[in-house]
């Protein structure tokens, strides 16, 4: 009778993770996804000049985030980085999906199997090298560059817009791009 009362409280909290992970909210209320995104512009490899800290990327510096296209039209996603305690290179697989049209920069992305995150779009410049990137939440922020550095007035312009949606920007880590050994980018 207890291995069937513990089954049952294991599959209640399954049923309540899947959908809680499932929820609706994809971008917080103030955040506005960009619009006439253009997939082709925006593949390739962007350095993370500042982020959030969170459980996938602690003790990781020099990371980068590269996307390709699938045949289904799909993104792959390749993100790497230099874990500073082990000393080594980590990287995560995974796959982005576009939400609704794929003009709009409201994805969808995951690294584990068929549970999927929120990547959404607010900013980025019109020559595709700087993007601010942020989650379903106040809890993932991201300031992405095609070089290792960002100019001092569009760093300012994405700390000002991420400041009025409510982003606590003091939470911000500005990441190292000081190793130039990555094996995952080509």
């Amino acid at each position: 009778m207890k291995k069937a009362h513990l089954y049952r409280i294991y599959l209640l909290t399954m049923f309540s993770f899947i959908m809680f992970s499932c929820q609706k909210q994809v971008i917080v209320d103030k955040a506005v996804p960009i619009r006439n995104f253009d997939v082709n512009r925006y593949l390739g490899t962007w350095y993370e000049i500042a982020r959030f800290d969170f459980s996938f990327e602690k003790d990781l510096d020099n990371t980068t985030a590269h996307y390709t296209l699938n045949d289904n039209g799909d993104l792959k996603v390749l993100n790497s980085g230099f874990n500073t305690k082990s000393k080594q290179w980590k990287k995560a697989d995974g796959t982005a999906k576009f939400r609704k049209d794929k003009t709009v920069g409201l994805l969808k992305v995951s690294f584990f199997g068929p549970f999927y995150s929120s990547y959404n779009i607010i900013a980025l410049d019109p020559e595709y090298k700087y993007a601010l990137v942020v989650g379903k939440d106040y809890d993932y922020l991201w300031i992405l560059s095609r070089e290792t550095t960002i100019p001092e007035h569009v760093k300012k312009q994405y700390l000002e817009l991420a400041t009025q949606i409510g982003y606590d920007i003091s939470k911000l880590l500005w990441i190292d791009h000081n190793r130039n050994d990555n094996p995952y980018l080509n």
